[in-house]
C-alpha cells in the first residue's frame, strides 16, 4: 500500500510537470484575441473540492483511475423501480457515452450520484453502489475468514494456531479481555462475543479497504454508521434490566423534584449514545480520506514537481497514522458498545 502511494504521488509530479511544460508560448500580440477564446474552452481548471467529493460519495460504478482519456471503471446493476415502468435493472455503463459524458437512459438520468426519472416521477433505487458492492466483498472476506478459522478450532481445538488463526486469534483474545470482560462482567459476556466480534472486525476491515487505492469510503458513509448505531441502540436497550430502566426513569436516592429535570435528560442520553457512535465514525474516517486526497490535490493546484516530492512523505506518514485510526475506530466503536450493554445488563448491588 506504501509503494503504491508514493508510486501515486511521483505519478502526479511528473504529469504535473508535463501538463506544466507543454504549456503553449506567448503568442503575438495581433494573434491573441483570435485564440483566447478556444484556449480558455479547452483549459479546465484543477477543482480539489469536485475530487475530494468524488472519492468520499458513494456512485453507481467503481472508478479506479483515469489517465488521459481511459476511465478504469467497473459498471454496477442499476435497480430502478417507478410506478409506471415498473422494475427496471440495467447496467450503470449506459449512462455514459463514448466520450465518458453522462446522457439519459431509458427514460432515467444520472445526476450528482442519483437516479431520476425525466418526467420528474418518484424513483425507488435500490441499485448495487460501490459502497454497497464494497459491503458484499467485505463481508465474503469475513464469512471466508472466520469460518476457517472456526473450523480449525472445531478440527483441532488443542493443536497451535497457525495461518490465519495464530494471526486473529491475539486479536479475538484482546476483545474479549480486554473490552467484553472488563465492560460486561464475567457472568453476560459470552453470549454478547458474538455481536462485538462481528462488529470490531467489519469496521476494521471496511476501514482498512478504504485505503487501498480506488477503495469505497464504506465507514465514512454516513448510512453505514447509522445501521450500525441503530443496531447498537436495539441490543442495548432489548438487553436492558429493570436496573437500568429504574436509573432512567426513576433514580434511586434522588428526591422527587428533580426527577422532572432528570429524567428527560436521562431519556435524551439514551438516544445520544448511538448518534455519538454513529457521528464519531463517521467523521474521522472521511476526516482522514479528505487529508489525504488534499495532500495529494497540492500538486495540481500549484502544478509543481518539486512540490509533488514534498507531498509524498506527508501522504506516506498520514497513510501509517490512517491504518492505525482504522484499528482504533474500531476499538473505540467496540468499546463503547460494550460499555452500554454492561450498563444494561448490570444486577442492582445490595
Amino acid at each position: 500500500m506504501y509503494f503504491s502511494n508514493i508510486l501515486l504521488g511521483l505519478l502526479f509530479s511528473f504529469i504535473s510537470l508535463s501538463a506544466f511544460a507543454n504549456e503553449p508560448a506567448a503568442a503575438p500580440t495581433s494573434e491573441v484575441k483570435e485564440t483566447a477564446a478556444p484556449a480558455e474552452a479547452k483549459s479546465e481548471k484543477f477543482d480539489p473540492g469536485k475530487l475530494i467529493l468524488h472519492h468520499i460519495a458513494d456512485e453507481h460504478e467503481w472508478h479506479f483511475f483515469t489517465v488521459g482519456h481511459f476511465h478504469a471503471t467497473l459498471p454496477l446493476p442499476c435497480i430502478v423501480y417507478t410506478q409506471s415502468a415498473g422494475l427496471q435493472v440495467f447496467s450503470s455503463s449506459n449512462f455514459k457515452n463514448e466520450h465518458h459524458e453522462e446522457v439519459p437512459y431509458n427514460g432515467f438520468v444520472l445526476e450528482h450520484g442519483k437516479i431520476h426519472a425525466e418526467n420528474g416521477e418518484k424513483v425507488y433505487d435500490i441499485s448495487i453502489t460501490k459502497n454497497v458492492a464494497s459491503l458484499l466483498i467485505s463481508a465474503v472476506l469475513l464469512l471466508t475468514i472466520f469460518i476457517g478459522i472456526g473450523k480449525k478450532y472445531q478440527d483441532n481445538p488443542h493443536k497451535a494456531p497457525s495461518g490465519l488463526q495464530s494471526m486473529f486469534e491475539p486479536i479475538i483474545i484482546f476483545v474479549r479481555d480486554e473490552i467484553a470482560k472488563n465492560n460486561i462482567g464475567e457472568k453476560h459476556y459470552r453470549r454478547f462475543m458474538p455481536y462485538l466480534l462481528t462488529i470490531f472486525f467489519f469496521i476494521w476491515f471496511n476501514n482498512m479497504l478504504g485505503l487501498i487505492p480506488g477503495g469505497a469510503n464504506v465507514t465514512g458513509n454516513i448510512a453505514v454508521t447509522l445501521v450500525l448505531a441503530i443496531i447498537a441502540f436495539i441490543v442495548t436497550n432489548v438487553n436492558g434490566r429493570s436496573t437500568y430502566w429504574t436509573h432512567i426513569f426513576a433514580m434511586p436516592g434522588v428526591p422527587k423534584w428533580m426527577l422532572i429535570i432528570l429524567t428527560p435528560v436521562e431519556i435524551v442520553g439514551v438516544f445520544m449514545k448511538p448518534f455519538s457512535l454513529m457521528v464519531r465514525l463517521f467523521a474521522n474516517i472521511t476526516a482522514g480520506h479528505i487529508i489525504l486526497l488534499s495532500l495529494v490535490s497540492l500538486i495540481f493546484i500549484f502544478e509543481n514537481a518539486a512540490l509533488g516530492l514534498a507531498v509524498v512523505p506527508f501522504s506516506l506518514f498520514m497513510n501509517v497514522i490512517e491504518l492505525i485510526v482504522a484499528f482504533i475506530q474500531a476499538f473505540i466503536f467496540t468499546m463503547l458498545v460494550s460499555n452500554y450493554i454492561g450498563s444494561a445488563v448490570e444486577e442492582h448491588h445490595h
